[in-house]
């Protein structure tokens, strides 16, 4: 029995994930920082158990219809978990944020800021005061009702919805229609109610063109199709639609991204002419403070917005100081230069982060255990230090933090090291080590130490000369400022300076339109499926070639089974009872849903006649639960299969299944599978491959192994441009842009660029000093 002032958090037969049965003591009141190789079972520790005990254990404690309310993560498996004190834990979420979430919302700042409106500001002589409500686009109270508080009115014009006037009605001259049924649907009652689909778009009177592209009215009409020799086509009651209707109803209500991006195709937006784009009614914009309204003060720095005046009014003093003391942290963690009213879908993931850190330090919390995941993400070296001093101050204040992290400034920071590994997936699972960080050295296992304790430069990688250049700009886009940039092909770029000083604004302007891009392939660390159907085999193609080495089988054939029996996706081949998942989703009402295995099909997500067809010993279930490495031997004499298994092994992926799914993959696997299936598809002419943050969520033995990969590109004629902050990544670049000095308004230049060796001697930047320390 440990007393109840264990200074301990103590994890006992851990079991989540890839987790083999660990035993664990982590000290509390320090910085533990939990290392080890991508995919090693680091986060399914400090997320997966340790802080999915704490939720639950804080749920058991809330009334069950307030947790219906509430995103649990569910039970963990594992023995039992003690000495552990109530947890906050702060995500990469790589989730969806809308365009209403914002960084004001993100850190609660609007909320002071709009209080301050209601309660100190000048109003016009008469005027009633306003709730606070009525300061936020986002309610009913306050949004402009001709937007509903979006800012942008969406609208159609005859050009976007007819790009070619020379064709018919008939010929496709609506683009903006549906294509088959539903299109040639619409065509049959236009002819039904007499208007002509076979003359050129531009031939038809003006009252026609309008009322066919805008008219509100949806008359039904009986339509006798024209008949097909080969088919009875009866009557039908036809409801027509306008092409603006269409386009309107289908960008508001469809839930398939692919036809939403198609009607935004036709639509064109502008800023809203009745409050022209700051999403507000009238009446919240006749108030002002220091002059200005609530949308000017939102559209400034926050390092600005914290200088204001404080008022006359006591209100104004006090609410001013609350507005200041929030500000404080989040400049403190570099990112000053964000403004209030920027929408969260265009902030990085280490951005977001670092905002809810910010929210959380003003909390004044103790006696917490933060989980944090990756916090250096997305940092340049100069901004890491500022986030080593704010995670002291957590500590400082009585807090224990907990850190998943593969920077190794970070690392160097702890007071307390839990490295997991030694390997990936089943390989990893097991803690090498658990203490204080200098006694790593003697762990010869550990991926870790070798990278932690040699602090040599890297050997010195000859430059490549370019065979050309890529001119971008002038490019003035967010704090870009008429910027022109030289990007060298057939070699190895790296983009580099502090967050927010301009760097993926610039690499978005390389597009496939450029003179000497045939190809442009972007890598990027979005999901590669939104569902547990989306896996590993079936994003490369690896699954086609399966099911056709399964269908060809005697057995198979003998049954008259197709590839799709083999599939899990469609009906005939899978499991009906589960629908092909695999699992079932058990609702437990006010306990987090949870999912048991399928009680027919047992998880193999196949039903019985199809589990009996095998190849080699093993069905096709037995087959997707292969890990890439056992499957590149058990498919070597395949070349389809082979193929994309070893570009698999190239990028250090070995360790996942076949069927993982795809919501199980972190950010940084997810980004070299997209890696993986462009290698394997064989040399297509000269391509321009672009990755923003490679080396993000990567330990520093899976950065040679992909820096292997990408420099291998080059040296086959490829050109690579990378946004980076690892400077031994840069250090082995060709060429390096440096962008700054600073982020925001005091960014957006370019500072240096040339060799590393040219950049690293550059005034002015703040990559400099930083890169000179890993130059040989």
């Amino acid at each position: 029995m440990h007393s109840p002032h264990d200074p301990y958090v103590r994890v006992r037969a851990a079991r989540e994930h890839n987790l083999k049965g660990v035993d664990v003591d982590v000290p509390r009141d320090v910085l533990a920082v939990f290392t080890g190789v991508s995919g090693s079972g680091k986060s399914s520790l400090a997320f997966g158990t340790i802080y999915a005990e704490a939720q639950r254990r804080y749920f058991e404690s809330v009334a069950p219809y307030a947790r219906r309310l509430i995103h649990q993560v569910g039970a963990p498996k594992v023995g039992e978990v003690t000495g552990l004190p109530p947890a906050v834990s702060l995500q990469q979420r790589r989730s969806a944020p809308t365009s209403r979430s914002s960084v004001g919302t993100v850190t609660n700042l609007s909320n002071s800021l709009r209080m301050l409106f209601s309660r100190a500001g000048d109003y016009p002589p008469g005027a009633d005061r306003l709730d606070s409500d009525a300061f936020s686009p986002n309610t009913a109270a306050g949004a402009c009702p001709e937007c509903h508080g979006l800012g942008q009115v969406h609208g159609t014009t005859e050009e976007s919805l007819v790009p070619d006037p020379a064709l018919s009605i008939r010929e496709g001259a609506i683009a903006a229609w549906p294509g088959a049924w539903q299109g040639k649907n619409l065509r049959d009652i236009l002819d039904t109610l007499g208007y002509d689909v076979d003359r050129p778009w531009r031939e038809l009177p003006a009252g026609e063109r309008e009322w066919i592209l805008f008219t509100d009215e949806q008359p039904v009409v009986t339509v006798h199709p024209v008949r097909d020799a080969d088919r009875i086509q009866r009557p039908y009651q036809g409801t027509y639609m306008s092409a603006r209707r269409y386009v309107l109803k289908t960008f508001a209500d469809t839930k398939s991204p692919t036809l939403r991006a198609k009607a935004e195709r036709f639509l064109t937006s502008a800023p809203c002419p009745a409050c022209g784009g700051s999403r507000l009614r009238p009446e919240a914009l006749a108030v002002t403070f220091d002059g200005r309204t609530i949308a000017e003060l939102a559209a400034l720095p926050l390092s600005g917005l914290a200088g204001l005046p404080e008022g006359g009014t006591e209100a104004a003093r006090v609410l001013m100081t609350d507005l200041r003391s929030r500000i404080a942290p989040v400049v403190e963690l570099g990112l000053g230069y964000l403004s209030l009213d920027r929408s969260t879908p265009t902030l990085s993931a280490g951005e977001l982060q670092r905002l809810r850190l910010a929210t959380q330090l003003r909390s004044g919390l103790f006696g917490v255990v933060y989980v944090l995941d990756e916090p250096s993400a997305g940092l340049h070296p100069a901004d890491t230090e500022a986030l080593l001093t704010v995670l002291d101050r957590l500590k400082a204040a009585g807090n224990s933090v907990f850190v998943v992290e593969h920077h190794l400034d970070v690392v160097r920071g702890a007071d307390w090291l839990v490295d997991v590994g030694p390997g990936a997936g089943e390989h990893g699972g097991r803690v090498l080590y658990s203490g204080p960080p200098a006694e790593l050295a003697s762990v010869e296992e550990s991926a870790t130490a070798a990278f932690l304790f040699d602090e040599s430069p890297g050997p010195a990688r000859e430059t490549r000369t370019p065979r050309g250049w890529l001119r971008v700009g002038p490019v003035t886009r967010h704090n870009l400022r008429a910027v022109t940039a030289e990007f060298p092909l057939g070699a190895f770029t790296a983009v580099t300076g502090v967050s927010g000083s301009g760097k993926s604004t610039l690499i978005g302007e390389l597009t496939e339109d450029l003179a000497g891009v045939d190809r442009l392939v972007r890598v990027d660390q979005k999901p590669i499926g939104r569902t547990p159907r989306s896996n590993l085999a079936t994003y490369t193609s690896l699954f086609d070639v399966v099911r056709k080495v399964f269908a060809a089988t005697e057995e198979a054939r003998a049954r008259g089974y197709g590839v799709g029996r083999f599939s899990f996706n469609v009906a005939g081949g899978r499991c009906e009872t589960c629908q092909g998942e695999g699992f079932v989703s058990v609702e437990l009402l006010f306990l987090p849903s949870t999912y048991a295995p399928c009680p027919d099909c047992g998880g193999a997500r196949y039903n019985p006649e199809t589990l009996r067809v095998t190849y080699r010993g093993r069905n096709v279930a037995e087959v997707l639960g292969l890990t890439v490495e056992a499957a590149a031997e058990f498919f070597a004499d395949i070349p389809a299969a082979a193929r994309s298994l070893g570009a698999l092994l190239d990028v250090g992926l070995g360790y996942l299944r076949l069927g993982q799914p795809a919501t199980e993959l972190s950010g940084g696997e997810a980004q070299r599978i997209k890696l993986a299936s462009e290698l394997q598809r064989g040399r297509r002419g000269h391509t321009l491959y672009l990755l923003d943050e490679a080396t993000t969520g990567l330990h520093p033995a899976d950065v040679e192994v992909l820096l292997e990969r990408l420099h291998g590109l080059v040296d086959t004629g490829h050109t690579v441009v990378v946004v980076e902050h690892d400077m031994t990544v840069v250090a082995g670049a060709d060429w390096v842009i440096d962008l700054g000095p600073g982020g925001g308004d005091r960014g957006g230049r370019i500072v240096a660029a040339g060799p590393p060796d040219r950049v690293a001697r550059a005034e002015g930047g703040a990559t400099a000093p930083y890169l000179a320390r890993v130059l040989p």
